[in-house]
C-alpha cells in the first residue's frame, strides 16, 4: 500500500467537509448535516486491495480509532488498518474493545471501528455490540469470514452459514442497522452508500462488514466513484409546534430530560426557566439539566430520587414534556405515580419509543430532534424568567469521615464529587450494580456529557473497559467507579499500560456481587452465596506496568484520589468498602416483586 496516497493532511481536510463536527469532548452526537466520501480517485497509481479501499472508505468516514484484537483471518484488513492515518489499539478482550470503542464515540463523537477475527473472535464482541445498539453508538463492525472454497470443510474457527446463524451475523436487524458479506469488490459502492446513509441518519448506528480472508486481499478492478450525501435534522411541523404549545400551556407541566436531550441543554435550561417547569432527568442524563439549579428536582428511575415522587404527589403537573428518553425499566420502572394527570408531550427522533413504556397512557408525539424542537419551542414563550413553585429537591447529607475501616460507600461518593467532578473535568463512568447505583444517587454533574452509564444492556466490564476508550478520546482522565467482580471480568488495564491511557478505576472491594447480595435479601431469598475470593487489585495493577493504591479507612479517601487524578499512568483505587451499607436501589426492588420476583416457600432440595 502507497502510505503516501492517503496523508494525515487528507484525513483532515475530509474531516472538515464531513458529517463531523470540530472536536468536542461532549459531542451531542445528532449533528449530521454533510457527507462526502471520494474513497478512491483515478490518479491512484498502484493497485489497492479490497482491505485497503475499505479502510481508506472509513477514513474517508470520519473514523479515528480502530479497537479490536486481530487473527490469520483478518491479517489483510488489519494490516491496512495499521498502516493508515487510523489509530489501532489491540485490546485484550473483543468485549472490552467494543465496550472502549462506545465510550470513545460518546466522548469525541467520531464513528469508531471494532475488528476481530472469525469464530470466537465474533462471538466474544457480541456482548459490546449489543451494547453499542441500545446506547446509541456509532460503530462499524469489522471482521473475516471463512473463504467460499473452505466453507463446509471445517475450517479452522470456520464462519460461514455451515457454522453460525446468517441471521445474526449478516443480516440487518435487531442488532445491525447494516450487515453484509462482501465477496467481491464490485459490492463497495453500495457498502459505502449504505454506511454513508447509516452514519448520517440520527441517533445510532451499527453496521457490520463480514470479509472473507480471500476477498481482503483481492485488487479492485476499477476506480470506486465519490459518494454525497446531505441530510438536515430532523425537524418538527409547525402544526406539530403549536399543538406541543397548546398542550403544555393548559397547565403546569414538568420537563424529562434524558440523554438523547444531550445536545440540547442550553435550549432547555432556558425553557425551564421562561415557564418555571420544575426538572428532571433520566440517569443517562445528569448534567444536562444542572443538578444544582433551584428547578431540578432529581434523578428519576434506579438510584434516583425520593423527592421525584414527593413532586409527582403533592404537585402533579398537567403534562410532563418528554426529551429524548425511552422511559425504559431503569429510567420509570414504568410507575404509574410518574403519570401526569393529561399524559406526555414526547419529543425524539425514533418514532418507536414514544408510547411504549406507557402504552394506556396519552401522548403526542413529536418526531424530531430534540435541540431543534426546543429552538422552536421557545419562540412561543416569552423571553423572561418565571416564578417557579417552591420545589422538593435531593436529599444529601455529607457525612464526615472516620478514622475506622471499612469504608462506606457513601463516603467514597463525597471524595470522589470533591476530587474528580468538581475539581477536574474528568469522565466519570459508573459500572453495572452497586456502583450504578451509589453514583447515579450521589454524585451531582452541571454540565453534559460528563457522567455515563448503561442503563440498557447494563454488562459488567462496559465501564472497566469502556473507560479506557474515554480517556483515550478525551486525552484525559476519565475514571471507572467499577465493583470486585466486574473489574475480575473484564479490565483492560494491560491495554492502557500499552497505549499509556491515564484511565483510573475506583474499585468497590467488598469480596462479593453485593448488589445480588442485598437485592435477594431485599427481595426475601436467603442462603444464596455471592461472595468470591478477596483480590488485591494494586498488586495486579502493578504487575500489568499501572499503579494503584489501597484504601482501607475513610481518612485516606482524599489523598488517595487526588493520587489518582495527578498520576500520568493507569491508576488504580482499590477500596475497602463496607458491605452492609444497602445501595439505593430500593425502587429497582419493588419493579422486581412487582413483575413476581418473590421469595418461593417450600423444599427444592430434592
Amino acid at each position: 500500500m502507497d502510505s503516501k496516497s492517503f496523508t494525515a493532511a487528507d484525513l483532515e481536510r475530509s474531516s472538515k467537509s464531513s458529517i463531523f463536527p470540530p472536536f468536542s469532548p461532549f459531542g451531542d452526537g445528532q449533528t449530521n448535516t454533510h457527507l462526502d466520501i471520494p474513497i478512491l480517485n483515478s490518479e491512484q497509481s498502484a493497485p489497492l486491495s479490497v482491505a485497503e479501499a475499505v479502510v481508506k472508505m472509513l477514513q474517508r468516514l470520519g473514523v479515528r480509532h480502530a479497537f479490536g484484537i486481530s487473527g490469520g483471518a483478518i491479517a489483510s484488513l488489519w494490516a491496512s488498518l495499521e498502516h493508515s492515518a487510523i489509530d489501532v489499539l489491540h485490546f485484550r478482550h473483543e468485549a472490552g474493545a467494543g465496550f472502549a470503542a462506545i465510550e470513545s464515540y460518546f466522548v469525541n463523537n467520531h464513528p469508531v471501528v471494532v475488528f476481530t477475527t472469525t469464530g470466537p473472535g465474533i462471538t466474544n464482541a457480541l456482548t459490546a455490540l449489543f451494547a453499542a445498539r441500545w446506547e446509541g453508538a456509532k460503530v462499524i463492525f469489522l471482521s473475516a469470514a471463512t473463504s467460499a472454497p473452505q466453507r463446509g470443510r471445517w475450517a479452522f474457527q470456520e464462519t460461514s452459514t455451515y457454522t453460525m446463524p446468517n441471521e445474526l451475523f449478516c443480516t440487518s436487524g435487531s442488532l445491525f442497522h447494516y450487515a453484509t458479506t462482501i465477496e467481491s469488490d464490485d459490492e463497495l459502492p453500495e457498502v459505502a452508500r449504505r454506511l454513508a446513509l447509516g452514519l448520517t441518519r440520527p441517533g445510532g448506528f451499527v453496521a457490520h462488514l463480514s470479509i472473507p480472508t480471500t476477498t481482503q486481499s483481492s485488487l479492485l478492478k476499477t476506480p470506486l466513484p465519490h459518494a454525497n450525501f446531505s441530510q438536515a435534522l430532523t425537524s418538527p411541523e409547525e402544526s406539530a409546534i403549536a399543538k406541543a404549545v397548546q398542550l403544555l400551556s393548559e397547565a403546569p407541566f414538568a420537563i424529562w430530560v434524558g440523554f438523547g436531550a444531550r445536545g440540547a441543554a442550553t435550549e432547555i435550561r432556558q425553557l425551564a426557566e421562561r415557564t418555571g417547569a420544575a426538572v428532571m432527568s433520566s440517569p443517562r442524563g445528569k448534567g444536562i439539566f444542572p443538578e444544582n439549579h433551584p428547578q431540578y428536582i432529581g434523578v428519576t428511575g434506579f438510584g434516583g430520587h425520593a423527592s421525584i415522587l414527593q413532586y409527582m404527589e403533592e404537585q402533579r403537573p398537567g403534562r410532563i414534556l418528554v426529551l429524548g428518553t425511552r422511559l425504559g425499566e431503569f429510567t420509570s420502572f414504568w410507575n404509574p405515580a410518574m403519570i401526569p394527570s393529561r399524559g406526555f408531550v414526547h419529543i425524539d427522533i425514533d418514532p418507536e419509543v414514544p408510547g411504549t413504556a406507557y402504552p394506556s397512557v396519552e401522548t403526542f408525539f413529536v418526531q424530531s430532534d430534540v435541540q431543534v424542537f426546543v429552538k422552536s419551542l421557545l419562540e412561543y414563550f416569552p423571553d423572561r424568567a418565571s416564578q417557579c413553585p417552591v420545589l422538593p429537591h435531593p436529599d444529601r447529607a455529607i457525612t464526615s469521615p472516620r478514622p475506622k475501616s471499612p469504608v462506606r460507600p457513601d463516603v467514597l461518593m463525597d471524595a470522589i464529587q470533591r476530587v474528580f467532578v468538581e475539581d477536574s473535568d474528568a469522565v466519570v463512568l459508573t459500572e453495572a450494580g452497586n456502583s450504578f447505583a451509589w453514583g447515579t444517587h450521589t454524585l451531582r454533574f452541571t454540565e453534559p456529557g460528563r457522567y455515563r452509564v448503561s442503563t440498557g444492556f447494563g454488562s459488567m466490564g462496559h465501564a472497566a473497559t469502556g473507560v479506557v476508550g474515554a480517556a483515550l478520546a478525551l486525552n484525559g482522565k476519565a475514571v471507572a467507579i467499577v465493583g470486585d467482580g466486574a473489574m475480575l471480568m473484564n479490565n483492560e488495564i494491560n491495554t492502557a499500560v500499552k497505549y499509556q491511557i491515564p484511565a483510573v478505576w475506583i474499585v468497590l472491594n467488598d469480596a462479593h456481587y453485593n448488589m445480588c447480595t442485598q437485592g435477594m435479601s431485599l427481595l426475601g431469598f436467603n442462603g444464596v452465596d455471592t461472595q468470591m475470593p478477596s483480590a488485591d487489585f494494586v498488586a495486579i495493577a502493578r504487575a500489568m506496568g499501572a499503579d494503584g493504591i489501597c484504601v482501607e479507612e475513610e481518612t485516606e479517601l482524599q489523598t488517595a484520589l487526588e493520587k489518582a487524578l495527578a498520576s500520568k499512568v493507569p491508576f488504580v483505587v482499590d477500596v475497602i468498602i463496607d458491605p452492609n451499607q444497602t445501595a439505593p436501589f430500593g425502587n429497582r426492588i419493588q419493579s422486581l416483586i412487582k413483575q413476581g420476583a418473590k421469595e418461593i416457600k417450600g423444599d427444592l432440595s430434592s
